[in-house]
């Protein structure tokens, strides 16, 4: 009986310690990452470019703060005024929403929101520039509307230019050719040195368009601004950050995607006084923490961390046996390589492949001299239906594509002449059940070997 109390005690200890031990790994896995934010100097130009209103704040707060106590300029970008969050205005209004007006007054709130809030981060109105483009619908901008496709027209909002007035382009069509412009006179005026944006794995599909845009702004101001350094930041996953609420005393650490990553994150710890007014600035988004109250206050925490995958380099002698490490077991893996004329394009499920899932590949091709529009945006699709390939919204020619597939492997074989024989590649995959989206891949950056 004395032995088989003991052994319950011990069980009891032993687990206790277990589950502690488990916590306190998962808080230090990303403890120590490969290196610190470098420091901001007053001579640096911070710009800061965020999907919807609250991104700023949430992301990159304690950075504002650190920039502007040491004299340095800081502008903030709003791509969108996140007019299209239905849910989140009934809390808050407490009423259905139906109209267009409706919906674009709920944005100029949010603007709204964004200004108050930078007061507490040391900004004022002056140093935030919105742009009124389409919110959840600037990644679907980036791959179909450019060029003779037509602008894209908003579901909820019901708009296809810019409504609002204060934007920095009113009435400006929601195309590509116009969200490239505004970015591009942004950092031809102001020649950051510093830039801070959304990351490309993020889950929020805006998130993902901006690192997109801001990639090809680049390419296309080469040799015209002086290169400035980015930093993406994280926002948007399933059940992150943990635990969810204010804890102020806590690290914000990489969600578990990231696990196995090639990414080198860079980390900028916080002064008490810097949190506090990080929490305060949450606090001015009303519109959105009556819906999810934990969530935001959630990266009110003691750092920021930033980091961005490196560009794959595609050589000629480069092995398609060669994965790339974006995201970590059990999602899907991306690998590259060329043979000849073609991409190879190998994608690795986190299951094997069946009649109902679909695979879509995203290809974006940039060619240095050629304008971004006129080149293709190529989605590549296996499904039920077999191979399909779009450009833009027009369906293509097959054009020597081929496809094969074996256990829970799909590769594709893409000739660079449907892709316009580009200098780089911004490329992304998903796999579906029918319209439901199973797993959403990175984007990545391809350079191509001349």
């Amino acid at each position: 009986m004395k032995n088989s109390c003991q052994l319950k005690v011990f069980r009891r200890i032993f687990f206790g310690v277990f589950i502690f031990a488990s916590f306190f790994l998962a808080q230090n896995a990303f403890a120590n990452p490969s290196g610190t934010l470098p420091e901001f100097v007053s001579s640096d130009k911070v710009l800061v470019l965020a999907p919807q209103p609250d991104d700023e704040t949430i992301g990159v707060g304690g950075a504002i703060q650190r920039a502007v106590k040491v004299g340095a300029k800081v502008k903030v970008v709003l791509l969108t005024n996140g007019e299209n969050n239905l849910f989140a205005f009934i809390v808050y209004k407490k009423h259905p929403f139906l109209g267009r007006k409706d919906f674009l007054r709920m944005g100029e709130v949010r603007r709204q929101e964004s200004v108050k809030a930078m007061t507490w981060l040391g900004l004022t109105e002056n140093d935030v520039i919105s742009l009124g483009y389409p919110d959840r619908g600037t990644l679907e901008v980036m791959a179909r509307h450019w060029d003779q496709a037509g602008p894209f027209r908003s579901a909820l909002a019901r708009a296809e230019k810019v409504p609002y007035p204060g934007a920095m382009s009113p009435g400006a069509p929601y195309s590509g050719e116009s969200i490239l412009k505004d970015l591009e006179r942004i950092l031809s005026d102001y020649k950051p040195t510093k830039i801070f944006v959304s990351h490309p794995a993020d889950a929020n599909r805006d998130h993902r368009a901006l690192y997109l845009f801001l990639r090809v702004v680049l390419w296309n101001l080469d040799g015209k601004i002086n290169v400035p350094e980015i930093y993406p930041y994280f926002v948007h996953t399933s059940g992150w950050p943990k635990p969810r609420g204010y804890n102020p005393t806590l690290k914000l650490i990489p969600p578990p995607i990231f696990s196995e990553s090639e990414i080198g994150w860079l980390t900028l710890l916080l002064a008490p006084e810097e949190v506090t007014n990080k929490y305060n600035a949450i606090q001015d988004y009303p519109s959105q923490i009556k819906y999810a109250p934990k969530f935001l206050i959630s990266f009110a925490r003691e750092n920021e961390f930033f980091g961005d995958y490196p560009v794959v380099n595609i050589s000629r002698e480069m092995s398609i046996d060669k994965v790339l490490k974006g995201q970590s077991k059990p999602r899907s893996v991306l690998s590259y390589a060329r043979e000849g004329s073609d991409l190879l394009v190998r994608i690795t499920l986190k299951r094997r492949i069946n009649k109902k899932l679909g695979v879509s590949l995203s290809l974006l091709p940039y060619k240095k001299g050629t304008l971004f529009a006129s080149m293709p945006k190529v989605e590549v699709k296996v499904g039920l239906g077999g191979l399909h390939v779009k450009d833009q919204l027009r369906g293509v020619a097959l054009k020597g594509v081929r496809f094969g597939s074996h256990g829970n492997e799909i590769e594709f074989r893409i000739p660079f002449a449907i892709l316009g024989d580009p200098d780089y590649i911004l490329s992304s995959a998903k796999t579906a059940l029918k319209d439901l989206n199973v797993d959403e891949m990175a984007w990545r950056v391809l350079s191509l070997e001349r």
